[in-house]
């Protein structure tokens, strides 16, 4: 396997995260935010199968085998994955409930440097100098991109930094971080050097998980999102294949190479986000989202040269 691969599978994933964030956008005019979280986990799990089952028939394995031999690792990794994906995005959700929300959803933007912190902690996957640079220097260069687009000022970021939307994003941001982690100790704990098969079980197993909890939760509270998902199958489609591709390109990515670098390099997600915005949607960038956009920039070039 090459040492590289990883870094075309991250472009190709974030930039897929940023079409299905795009679709789900587009969704909100019909749906609730769960609710558009709920189609890119039911619509996207037939496609996850379906590459699942073509990855097990052309690479020769027993589905049956792998997880039976799978040890109690992988189970609880792949469920924790689920979870702290779901927390995750229902704290973010939470945030624009609160007077503050701007601040909050700036913390949940440092979810590459968190990644990076509990990673080397936690999982012991120490970086680089220069990765923690690269990594630093993307997270400021989020929270500036952030900041810009949300209006906020410096001084009064600073003045609520310890407010409670502060304190859900920052939980939020953990979330996606854990996610991230814990979907990197699934795919390891599996002992297959096929890295694309174990990457893709433990996607679906994940996509198995967060459906089947989405699916009760909706179907208890919010029938009429089920409904709303008939005149709107096109953009349901859209978002479950776009969410798939991201999501094996993520899950695959991690299995190759530490989260921290992988979630570092995947902020030019936001560089592909502002460019859909001013090529497609006719905006301009404003002098700080510039600044922003340069810094992470150059923290993936730093990353790709010296991480």
């Amino acid at each position: 396997m090459e040492a590289w691969i990883w870094i075309p599978i991250t472009f190709l994933a974030a930039f897929m995260q940023a079409a299905r964030t795009a679709g789900q956008k587009h969704l909100t005019k019909d749906f609730s935010a769960v609710g558009a979280s709920y189609v890119r986990f039911l619509w996207g799990l037939p496609f996850a199968l379906g590459y699942l089952y073509f990855l097990t028939q052309s690479g020769g394995h027993s589905l049956p085998d792998t997880l039976s031999n799978a040890s109690w690792r992988y189970f609880v990794f792949s469920a924790l994955t689920g979870l702290s994906q779901i927390a995750a995005t229902i704290l973010l959700v939470y945030l624009f409930s609160l007077r503050n929300f701007a601040i909050g959803s700036t913390y949940a933007r440092t979810e590459a440097l968190l990644t990076a912190i509990v990673g080397a902690f936690v999982f012991h996957e120490a970086l680089a100098g220069a990765g923690w640079l690269a990594v630093a220097m993307g997270a400021l260069g989020v929270v500036i991109i952030n900041l810009a687009r949300t209006g906020v000022a410096g001084e009064t970021f600073v003045r609520r930094l310890f407010q409670p939307a502060a304190g859900v994003g920052l939980l939020s941001g953990l979330g996606f971080a854990g996610a991230s982690l814990f979907l990197r100790q699934a795919s390891l704990s599996l002992g297959l050097d096929d890295w694309l098969y174990a990457a893709a079980l433990t996607l679906a197993m994940v996509l198995v998980i967060q459906t089947v909890i989405m699916s009760a939760y909706i179907l208890l509270r919010a029938r009429d999102q089920i409904a709303a998902m008939v005149p709107n199958w096109k953009g349901c489609l859209f978002v479950g294949i776009t969410s798939v591709i991201g999501s094996a390109g993520w899950f695959t990515a991690m299995t190759i190479e530490r989260a921290a670098y992988v979630k570092a390099l995947g902020q030019v997600e936001l560089l592909f986000t502002l460019a859909l915005s001013v090529l497609y949607f006719k905006e301009r960038s404003t002098p700080k989202e510039l600044a922003g956009m340069a810094m992470v920039a150059g923290s993936i070039i730093v990353l790709l040269l010296f991480g």
